[in-house]
């Protein structure tokens, strides 16, 4: 899974998402593109699901490109702990993807391919998502 191989802080302050992203909204890499419709944090398993989905459509065919990375840790407590002691130990990683940011970049196949491969890679991801194309 996606992760960073080193971190400053492990514990982070959760922040807040904005409401539209400022960049990384257009294609740069590929022909075809998955794109947020809506805000939210994205977790590595759930981009790493979404990954498998693209690369077992395509059958060795293509390239895909990941334009986010799961950079922010999050903690979390042990179930039925009571309030106090802390903060709780590192737990996952997230990315905060903000409405318009481009998430997958695919390249190199027919249309029909590359549609329904994202269509089953964003029924993987927890936030509406919308197909691009360049052009």
């Amino acid at each position: 899974m996606l992760q960073p191989a080193r971190i400053q802080h492990a514990k982070v302050h959760k922040g807040r998402l904005r409401s539209k992203a400022k960049r990384g909204t257009d294609l740069s890499f590929g022909s075809f593109g998955l794109k947020a419709e809506e805000s939210s944090w994205l977790k590595s398993n759930q981009i790493e699901s979404a990954r498998k989905v693209l690369a077992r459509y395509f059958q060795r065919g293509g390239k895909i490109w990941i334009r986010i990375f799961p950079d922010k840790p999050r903690t979390s407590k042990s179930s039925e702990v009571g309030m106090g002691g802390g903060k709780g130990a590192l737990s996952h990683f997230v990315v905060p993807v903000e409405l318009g940011r481009v998430i997958f970049e695919i390249d190199g196949v027919a249309e029909e391919t590359a549609k329904e491969a994202l269509r089953m890679a964003g029924h993987k991801l927890p936030i509406k998502t919308r197909i691009i194309k360049r052009g």
